[in-house]
């Protein structure tokens, strides 16, 4: 609703600002006004009993104005090309690559010689895990800061990352870094501050004089992580208080019931904004809102918390997309997008966990029906938005979706999970999967998996075995599992090392600040010699690495891909062989895959329930035609094989 005094207050600020409003920042002028309702509104309905309401929120349309006048004139230009586009990110010539930078190639200044390489593998988006300083031994992966302005020298320097950012966007390529909201190190000057008795920053962080409040809290939240870091308070003996540290007791979480901090960290999004950032992955967004009585995740202030941020961002640097990296429930992940009159303006971008998850449990079972089941749920992602879709990612494998979509498929979810966790860890003689357990919950039993890509579909087995039909099948499964996730619609994002097929690297073991986290064995340490295998015809690495060059560049060229809402999943004809169409008009791409250990019938008559039937499809990855034949026909699918049928 319009509030005159508030649009004049803001009007006047504008005016002393020395921006030129009616020219040449006129754009700027008319998103703030556009939108400083909404941004207002938002903000008060976090702080409105906050005694500095009024004088942060002056605070924060300061800190958004700067941001605008410090951004450079080529970030500025890129911004309104992206708008022109409309939504930009939602393109199907876009393909990622996440990855650590230490362990891909060493350094920052070394990354940009690899730049060839995604370019040869069709690459053009790059995430670069956690580059920022965090203490060594204690650094989660680089997910506890110490500064969030300061790249670690191992990695290089600041003017480092701004000279890797400039020549990526000269080559047309998007750069993703992460923030991480929800806390920062025990190291970090607020921390250290707060520690030595500043009363100002131990209000930035949850800090109370006895265990009275940490009790009440602990008795609604659950543990992250139970086995290294119980609980979710650590005692500070330097200021005699407790303070909250829900993942490990080095990472105390910041209190965003601080208005303060809330500005703060809005100026930590913009620096990365202004560096040139295309994406912002924001870590852990469940858990940034904390209140008694509740589980302390995705509580609604949390959704508030986003969606301010959102329109912070689209006032003063609308070029940056965000991407909400929160790990949850498939009914829970929707509401990162947003809902009711938020729909679509909260995150851009989510993970599609539930996918991922879905992937690995047809693999393992050899059975689609729970992938089906939940398609229902992932289905009501709003236009405008997109998910980052992927196999393999640096973190474990959560079995995240609900009970009730393993019963609708008609099994008992317990056994089945158990199943699957069995499966992958290698408990199962029969498995060719070599993976782990991680972060097992002695009174639950719930557990999540790690493992590389080509470990968990059996590569390392076979070349153990020396199993020559077993490594073909886990070439098959590695190449099938990617070409589903790359043309389900969304961003596809490979995790290094996928691409040709890396198994487990073990070294982790070796490394007492990483033995402790199995996660590290599908975080590999790169090896460019093997590396150079690519250009060996006939070798793994030529095989993984050529295959996935070629589903990018059927991805790129084909625009039905592109994430319009236009998929539509197949009826369930054969419980191996799952599929999806993604339509426009009058063009069709018909996605199978068989997740079967044998060979698998399909009825032409799958291609003919939507429109009118095709005559002839042509396959993209096999460059070959088929002729659709009679309902009581049958396509024939080879074990572990797809299809990318284009109706003719």
């Amino acid at each position: 609703m319009y509030n005159y005094n508030l649009h004049q207050q803001v009007n006047l600020d504008l005016q002393k600002s020395e921006l030129d409003l009616t020219g040449k920042d006129n754009l700027f002028y008319t998103r703030f006004m556009a939108n400083l309702s909404a941004l207002h509104a938002l903000y008060m309905d976090l702080y409105r009993h906050h005694p500095k309401a009024d004088e942060k929120f002056n605070q924060l349309v300061a800190t958004i104005t700067d941001a605008y006048k410090e951004r450079s004139a080529a970030l500025k230009q890129r911004d309104e090309d992206k708008q022109k586009k409309g939504f930009w990110f939602l393109s199907n010539e876009i393909t990622g690559m996440s990855l650590y930078v230490d362990r891909f190639c060493g350094n920052l200044q070394n990354m940009e010689e690899k730049l060839s390489y995604f370019k040869k593998l069709g690459v053009n988006f790059l995430h670069l895990m956690p580059i920022f300083e965090s203490p060594q031994g204690e650094s989660d992966g680089g997910y506890a800061v110490s500064d969030f302005r300061k790249v670690a020298e191992r990695f290089g320097t600041l003017q480092d990352l701004k000279s890797l950012q400039k020549k990526m966007s000269k080559e047309g390529m998007y750069l993703m870094v992460d923030i991480v909201l929800n806390h920062t190190s025990r190291l970090h000057e607020w921390a250290l501050k707060a520690k030595q008795g500043d009363a100002y920053y131990q209000d930035y962080f949850y800090m109370y004089d006895d265990r009275s409040l940490p009790d009440k809290f602990e008795k609604a939240m659950p543990e992250i992580f139970p086995e290294s870091s119980p609980g979710s308070f650590t005692y500070i003996e330097e200021c005699n208080k407790w303070v909250m540290t829900v993942f490990h007791n080095y990472q105390w979480d910041l209190n965003y019931t601080n208005p303060s901090v809330f500005v703060d960290m809005l100026d930590n999004i913009f620096f990365y904004a202004n560096l040139g950032i295309d994406i912002l992955r924001i870590d852990a967004p469940a858990f940034i809102w904390k209140q008694l009585d509740t589980t302390c995740q995705n509580l609604p202030q949390a959704h508030t918390i986003l969606q301010l941020i959102k329109q912070c961002v689209q006032i003063a640097t609308p070029g940056m997309a965000l991407l909400g990296e929160a790990i949850v429930a498939p009914k829970e992940i929707q509401k990162y997008f947003g809902t009711g009159l938020a729909t679509a303006k909260e995150c851009d971008f989510a993970y599609n966990a539930t996918q991922m998850a879905l992937q690995w449990d047809a693999l393992a079972t050899g059975n689609t029906k729970v992938m089906l089941a939940a398609q229902y749920e992932i289905l009501k992602k709003p236009y405008g938005t997109t998910w980052i879709t992927y196999t393999r990612c640096h973190d474990d494998i959560g079995l995240g979706y609900d009970d009730y979509m393993i019963e609708n498929a008609g099994f008992n979810a317990y056994e089945h999970r158990k199943y699957l966790k069995n499966y992958y860890s290698g408990s199962i003689k029969s498995s060719p999967a070599k993976g782990a357990l991680f972060s097992v919950n002695p009174k639950t039993q719930d557990a999540r998996i790690s493992g590389s890509l080509a470990s968990l579909c059996g590569l390392e087995k076979a070349l153990d075995e020396n199993d020559v039909q077993a490594t073909e099948m886990a070439i098959r499964k590695i190449l099938m599992m990617q070409a589903q996730s790359f043309f389900i619609g969304s961003v596809p994002m490979i995790f290094y090392g996928d691409e040709l097929g890396y198994t487990n690297d073990y070294s982790y073991l070796d490394d007492p600040g990483k033995s402790y986290d199995n996660r590290w064995m599908h975080r590999p340490v790169i090896d460019w010699d093997k590396n150079k295998m690519i250009e060996d015809e006939g070798t793994i690495e030529h095989r993984i690495f050529s295959a996935t060059q070629h589903l990018i560049s059927i991805r790129k060229k084909l625009d039905v891909v592109a994430d319009r809402k236009n998929i539509t999943w197949l009826a369930p004809h054969n419980i191996h062989i799952t599929g999806y169409l993604r339509s426009d008009g009058d063009k069709k791409l018909f996605c199978l895959f068989n997740f079967s250990h044998a060979q698998a019938y399909l009825t032409w008559f799958a291609f003919k329930e939507h429109g009118p039937a095709p005559t002839k499809l042509y396959d993209h990855w096999s460059n070959q035609y088929f002729t659709v034949g009679q309902d009581h026909e049958y396509l024939v699918m080879e074990p572990y094989t797809f299809h990318l049928f284009e109706a003719q």
